[in-house]
């Protein structure tokens, strides 16, 4: 095998080791760092859909309330709870992996009420009222793995305005809704919780997509690199030694008269050339001995 070849085989074992445990550890830590962007995101939407819930109650539900009693109906616009919900709706136009809910144990409208796993980050909620502002965890689903970003929801004046007893609360609304659900909330109760939940695919998809690009990236640079090497080992070493091994074959063979190796230099390479052109002058002047 060459000398090329070999150093060739040495540098491709060695840096090929050294991609396989860098690719070993970014894979990882790109993992880490999209369920972070995952989660990044998911306390973006939910302080969105709580400036819709504010935006709601200080300045829609003003305008729409005097309206509602001309007509005598209830207008669920007027309810940040189906603000929030509906504006997260248009939000999932640009992020369709993306749900938003605001589950609730003892909802008005049904389709804020809590399912099962909900229930439970609802009441782990009501169990530490001082505790942590958010909880995020993964649950199992038939469709995989999901990663889901909660915070809970406290029942404060403007909500028992409508959900304390059921003769406070608008008679449009209890037309529409019936007197049995969503009331007796006590003020600072935490009643329910905003919940954003992400498929795990989505993080799992963008690490593999960044570790795809960085892979792709190391494995150019490596190659690069080896093509680099290869010259400068080519021109620094290889085509030195070639010469002197083709001036060593001249030598052997009886051919006295090649010219001497260029022996500039300091390094290895140069003192070579330099000690082997002694030996050629020397065994010359031997041999011109021998033979006078």
């Amino acid at each position: 095998m060459k000398l090329l070849a070999k150093f060739n085989l040495i540098l491709g074992v060695v840096l090929g080791a050294g991609l396989a445990v860098a690719a070993a550890v970014s894979h990882q830590f790109l993992q880490n760092d999209a369920r972070e962007e995952v989660l990044r995101q998911a306390r973006l939407m939910i302080q969105a859909m709580q400036a819709a819930r504010d935006y709601t109650s200080k300045e829609i539900k003003p305008l729409l309330v005097t309206q509602a009693e001309h007509q005598r109906s209830f207008l669920p616009q007027t309810v940040p709870a189906f603000a929030a919900t509906e504006n997260f709706a248009q939000l999932r136009g640009s992020y369709p992996d993306y749900a938003y809910k605001e589950a609730v144990l003892n909802p008005t409208n049904p389709r804020d009420r809590a399912v099962d796993w909900e229930a439970d980050v609802i009441n782990e909620f009501r169990g530490h009222p001082g505790g942590p502002s958010e909880r995020v965890g993964e649950r199992d689903t038939p469709a995989g793995p999901s990663l889901f970003l909660a915070r809970p929801i406290q029942a404060k004046p403007p909500c028992l305005e409508c959900h304390s007893e059921p003769h406070a609360a608008p008679a449009a609304m209890i037309r529409r809704y019936g007197p049995n659900n969503g009331f007796g909330w006590q003020l600072n109760e935490i009643v329910g919780a905003q919940i954003v939940s992400v498929p795990m695919a989505l993080p799992v998809r963008m690490a593999n997509q960044a570790f795809q690009t960085l892979v792709i990236s190391l494995a150019a640079v490596f190659l690069a690199s080896l093509i680099l090497l290869d010259l400068l080992l080519l021109f620094a070493v290889v085509r030195p030694l070639r010469r002197l091994s083709t001036m060593a074959d001249q030598i052997s063979v009886g051919q006295m008269d090649v010219p001497e190796l260029p022996a500039g230099g300091s390094d290895e390479i140069a003192v070579l050339a330099g000690s082997f052109n002694r030996m050629r002058r020397s065994l010359d002047r031997a041999l011109k001995m021998l033979g006078s």
